[in-house]
């Protein structure tokens, strides 16, 4: 199995060339002193690298003979990236391989595991869990990862503060589990991207990387293992700003099946700050026009801090952002977050290997994006390219999702 010749020096070179877009010195995730997964590789290609596991811990998945790992996977020196997969229920040994990521910027992919369509759910009492019948394993292997480093059970000392600079970190990721006995025989499976929410800026440019690594590949001035993506599945993805910051407008006037959401002073004041001079359009098609430069991070950061403040903010009113049927102050919000508190129990983290306390958004990776404007930035030319490629796309949202 061929790997790397010189991806030892990808990660941190291509961090690099983010800057000023990336801070590479920052806070951790809060590590506990719980014992380090016990199985563990080692590259034989990348310096400080590692996939260290626990194999069928038997939490969440019971079905018997499915076969799961759960741990860290060791992208350098302090950057400990928590991934829990699970093998398909039928048919394993030909099953596609699917990626998850939950969006955020920070929040954690045991989210959709959870809460979605990962193998099991948890029950009221916080301890125990039930066999989820509708779970994605049912027909594909999936393994979940936790990016970037600070989210969820990942920890380390690198801050990513952009989607572009999060990609790298991904890519490395899949270096290593397809270097290992454990996850070599995938490499040549149908590889879903399946992600959501900031997904939308994560699917474009993450496959977008990807591509542009197999080009060095095949061209010889890489070497290392294709990331072939044959189909991406976003669910209420975030694009385009410009497009999407008006459709809070659009959708608070009027939410098909649901009527008008907010008063007509509430959406005059939207509408207002939406299309005046120097408003939210004005500030965004700044934000595109400033490119890739130091200067667009600020200016970046501002428009999406007054669209927010302006638009998103009261489109949702008292409304729960993800599912306007209900209020964001209702006592038993669905979905139920039963699994927090089971994540966070010692007995639980040291069946499946995990070392830091678990967060279900992280403030700190959010703000890391925040500073740079990333959310105001659009990921429309990556997803059209993708879209007029081989690539199969499926796109979908909810029509109560506000977000």
């Amino acid at each position: 199995m061929k790997l790397l010749g010189i991806l030892a020096s990808v990660l941190p070179t291509v961090l690099g060339t983010v800057l000023p877009r990336a801070d590479l010195a920052g806070s951790s995730s809060v590590l506990l002193d719980l014992e380090s997964p016990h199985v563990e590789f080692k590259s034989k290609i990348l310096n400080d690298t590692a996939l260290r596991f626990v194999r069928n811990s038997g939490v969440c998945e019971t079905t018997p003979g499915v076969n799961q790992l759960s741990g860290y996977i060791d992208i350098g020196t302090n950057m400990s990236m928590w991934f829990w997969f699970f093998e398909a229920r039928h048919n394993p040994e030909t099953a596609p391989f699917t990626l998850w990521l939950n969006g955020g910027p920070g929040c954690s992919s045991m989210i959709g595991l959870f809460q979605e369509h990962g193998p099991c759910q948890v029950n009221p009492d916080g301890q125990t869990t039930v066999l989820n019948p509708f779970s994605w394993n049912n027909l594909s292997n999936i393994i979940y990862i936790d990016q970037p480093i600070g989210t969820g059970f990942s920890f380390g000392t690198v801050d990513v503060n952009s989607t572009f600079a999060a990609a790298p970190a991904i890519w490395t990721a899949f270096q290593l589990l397809f270097e290992s006995k454990e996850f070599a025989k995938y490499e040549s499976r149908e590889f879903i991207f399946a992600t959501e929410s900031y997904g939308g800026h994560y699917g474009p440019e993450f496959v977008t990387f990807f591509d542009e690594q197999n080009a060095r590949i095949l061209n010889r001035t890489l070497q290392g293992e294709l990331l072939d993506v044959s189909a991406l599945m976003i669910n209420n993805g975030w694009y385009d700003p410009l497009i999407q910051n008006e459709a809070y407008l659009d959708f608070a006037t009027f939410a098909p099946g649901y009527g008008q959401l907010q008063s007509d002073d509430v959406l005059a004041a939207m509408n207002k700050t939406f299309f005046e001079a120097g408003g939210c359009r004005d500030q965004e098609l700044a934000c595109y026009a400033a490119g890739e430069t130091a200067e667009s991070n600020e200016i970046c950061r501002q428009a999406d801090d007054f669209c927010v403040e302006n638009l998103f903010i009261p489109a949702v009113g008292d409304r729960d952002s993800d599912d306007l049927r209900q209020n964001a102050s209702s006592p038993n919000p669905f979905p139920p977050e039963f699994y927090v508190n089971f994540l966070r129990n010692a007995t639980v983290m040291q069946k499946i290997g995990a070392q830091a306390r678990y967060s279900e958004c992280s403030n700190a990776v959010g703000n890391q994006f925040g500073r740079t404007g990333d959310d105001a930035r659009t990921l429309l030319p990556q997803l059209a390219a993708l879209a007029n490629s081989r690539l199969k796309i499926l796109i979908w949202a909810g029509d109560a999702d506000i977000k």
